[in-house]
């Protein structure tokens, strides 16, 4: 059974359309993490610290389509220990609704 805390794997979360550099699952849970957040609260621009990569994630309010994934788009500026590099995303569907239905059932007893 698994623990309602887990994250889903990020693949299920996002779907990459460029990235200047390699991610690793962390960096792409912390994308995630702040974009989501400005998808909730519809801001315009959030802030990601992870291990060595730091900088910025826009929320250009578009939606995106590649096959049969759709989803918000979102863009990163960051600095990584490689130099400055960038990284286009989607939010996708399935992970969206994964994360609201999560939101809304009660929390477990212990």
């Amino acid at each position: 059974m698994r623990n309602d805390t887990e994250e889903p794997p990020y693949w299920v979360l996002l779907s990459v359309l460029f990235s200047s550099f390699p991610l690793d699952q962390g960096l792409a849970l912390a994308l995630h993490r702040v974009a989501f957040e400005l998808y909730r609260s519809k801001d315009s621009v959030g802030l990601v610290d992870h291990a060595l990569a730091h900088g910025q994630v826009k929320n250009p309010n578009k939606e995106a389509v590649v096959g049969s994934v759709t989803g918000p788009m979102f863009e990163a500026e960051l600095l990584t220990e490689r130099g400055k590099g960038q990284v286009r995303f989607i939010l996708t569907r399935t992970g969206l609704e994964l994360l609201e239905a999560r939101e809304r059932r009660p929390p477990l007893a212990n």
